[in-house]
């Protein structure tokens, strides 16, 4: 039937309900319907239809998906945190058909394969899942190793624009500091290098997300007639007869003028599938009855399921980005074109130019400290790095990514709102620190108990990882040509008479610049500011992880959940271990893994 904001009298009940329209769940419904064009699908997002908005299309208008009373993201509010200077975050997440998909920064970034392993799920190792990988993408690289798909529904591509000037100056500064250029850094090996960055951007520069690559095809082409999505409405919650769930409780979205009082419930025949990410569906679990018995008695829920694992785990990438002042061109950045210094977004896009198929993002790295370096930040780092890294030297440890704008409040930019910027952004993968999402009442506007748990751990292990990955990347800039110091408001408030002091230059430094020297008291600075800066990578998983019963999983190998029938779980919030990469590329993955599972065990019981 096609997409709807309003249930129509005639899908009152249908064969399989997946309740979210995000990344995995736009892949899921897909599939299904091209495997089963007799079985009746509906999705329910609680966003807007992503078609048509030219914010989403033109990856280089992907900051207004941040800026104050965006409709196309969520906000979560997290809980105030000690170990982040009693600071809330507020953590946008897709809150439009496509999910982060639609809403994201586009880096083609993809996990170890040794990541999968450590998952430690039958069915799901890095062999496993390399041709759910391959099967997403139409890859327009070199695939010398053969590892790339090229006749998926997403086209990766280095996409309209690039600028060759900041690539070529911070991949020769990198390689002062040990790390190589490589042809593909998302070979989901190698670690140690950089590589010219790759993008969810067709070639001719539009985004390449879930829903106008999986699921717009199948609604337009008149042949998916029993594919029904409906946006804008909100799931409450998981109905269940017995411990079987049976249908979705939903309401309109009162934020896109929809009536919240008019509930209504749509019946499944045959599966529900909860997609709501990993911040979304464990609200949706435990509003429903699937949960801690001890946070659903004190939301005044009553137990379905009892489901411990709900909610826990919480992981996320640590983000920092670091600023500085250069001789960059307008062409370099995406600062000009953004802040309309290059004529109105309209004028743009009628224009066509070449720079609206560009995110910004250049050049990517994956590394790690040597063994020296990690005893350097103390011994008990060093007995976890020991434990965690020393026998798996396919392990970064923290992800550089090359930024040719000014990341953050544009009024801090040196030459104002649109001046050429140059930053890098880090952030660390495979967290020490756990978090935890839960509702606080059975109602969707009641406010979320929301801990991050970032730089939380015990030891202080996260927040070395990013001591060391300030002095690295900080090493690489400023062997840069471009470089002219630091920008003094986006980096810690080092002492006057420290060596480490934040400085501005007339020009580039000399080729032998020595290393910074760094004090303890230099440390305690940086430690701090650390604290009071750190931010979401927006790399939300594990908040329903697909591990044991008895470790506190919440869903099999097969993504059912424990203790129900009829309920699966396909989104980030299944993942059991952290990977070394933007999420967006596992969360494809998942979904088709997820839709190979579900076809299977329907057509099972459809046979």
């Amino acid at each position: 039937m096609g997409i709807f904001n309003k249930l129509p009298d005639d899908v009152q009940e249908v064969d399989v309900v997946i309740a979210g329209g995000g990344t995995t769940a736009c892949v899921v419904a897909s599939r299904l319907a091209d495997a089963y064009p007799d079985l009746s699908i509906l999705m329910i997002e609680g966003g807007q239809n992503n078609a048509d908005n030219p914010t989403i299309a033109h990856p280089a208008f992907f900051l207004a998906h941040l800026a104050p009373g965006s409709t196309t993201n969520l906000f979560y509010k997290t809980n105030k945190s000690a170990a982040m200077a009693d600071r809330e975050l507020i953590l946008p997440s897709g809150g439009v058909l496509g999910g982060g998909s639609s809403t994201n920064f586009m880096m083609y970034s993809r996990a170890q394969k040794s990541d999968f392993d450590a998952w430690g799920v039958p069915g799901w190792s890095g062999v496993d899942m390399l041709p759910y990988i391959k099967k997403t993408e139409t890859y327009h690289g070199k695939d010398e190793k053969g590892i790339h798909g090229h006749d998926g529904p997403i086209h990766v591509s280095r996409g309209s624009h690039n600028s060759e000037r900041l690539e070529d100056e911070f991949i020769a500064s990198a390689a002062k500091v040990g790390w190589s250029e490589v042809e593909d850094v998302q070979d989901m090996e190698i670690v140690n290098a950089v590589g010219r960055a790759y993008r969810y951007i067709s070639p001719d520069g539009k985004r390449q997300d879930a829903a106008t690559c999986y699921l717009h095809p199948l609604l337009n082409d008149g042949k998916h007639p029993n594919l029904h999505v409906l946006v804008e409405t909100q799931a409450k919650r998981i109905l269940f007869d017995y411990n079987r769930a049976v249908g979705v409780e939903i309401r309109p979205n009162p934020a896109f003028g929809g009536d919240a009082s008019a509930v209504k419930t749509v019946k499944a025949r045959r599966l529900v599938v909860a997609s709501c990410g990993a911040c979304g569906t464990p609200a949706l679990l435990e509003r429903s009855g699937v949960g801690d018995p001890k946070v659903l008695q004190t939301a005044g829920i009553p137990v379905v399921a009892s489901a411990p694992g709900v909610g826990n785990g919480y992981e996320d990438h640590h983000l920092l980005t670091y600023p500085y002042h250069n001789s960059l061109d307008a062409t370099d950045t995406l600062d000009a074109l953004v802040y309309g210094r290059m004529g109105t977004p309209q004028e743009l896009i009628t224009q066509g130019h070449p720079m609206l198929g560009w995110n910004g993002q250049e050049v990517q790295g994956k590394a790690r400290p040597t063994d020296a370096e990690a005893a350097a930040l103390g011994h008990e780092f060093k007995a976890a790095w020991d434990r965690e890294f020393k026998d798996h030297p396919e392990k970064p440890m923290v992800i550089f990514t090359a930024l040719g704008g000014f990341p953050g409040n544009p009024n801090l930019a040196p030459g104002g709102p649109g001046s050429p910027g140059l930053a890098a952004a880090t952030f660390t993968v495979y967290p020490f620190s756990r978090g935890h999402i839960h509702i606080r009442g059975p109602r969707l506007e009641d406010p979320l108990d929301f801990d991050t748990g970032f730089f939380g751990d015990e030891g202080g292990l996260d927040i070395k990882k990013h001591i060391w990955a300030y002095k690295k990347q900080r090493e690489i800039m400023r062997r840069m040509p471009s470089y002219r110091g630091e920008v003094a408001a986006c980096h810690p408030p080092f002492a006057p008479d420290s060596k480490a002091a934040i400085t501005k230059f007339d020009g580039p430094l000399p080729a032998d610049v020595p290393d910074i020297e760094y004090t303890p008291e230099d440390d305690a600075v940086l430690e701090k500011w650390l604290r009071a800066n750190v931010s979401t990578t927006w790399h939300s998983l594990g908040t329903c992880k697909m591990a044991p019963r008895e470790l506190n999983g919440v869903v099999d190998a097969n993504l059912g959940v424990y203790g129900v029938k009829g309920l699966k779980i396909a989104d980030m919030s299944v993942v059991p271990k952290n990977v070394a990469a933007n999420t967006n590329n596992t969360a494809l993955a998942i979904g088709e893994k997820a839709a190979d599972i579900f076809i299977k065990e329907l057509g099972q019981a459809l046979a």
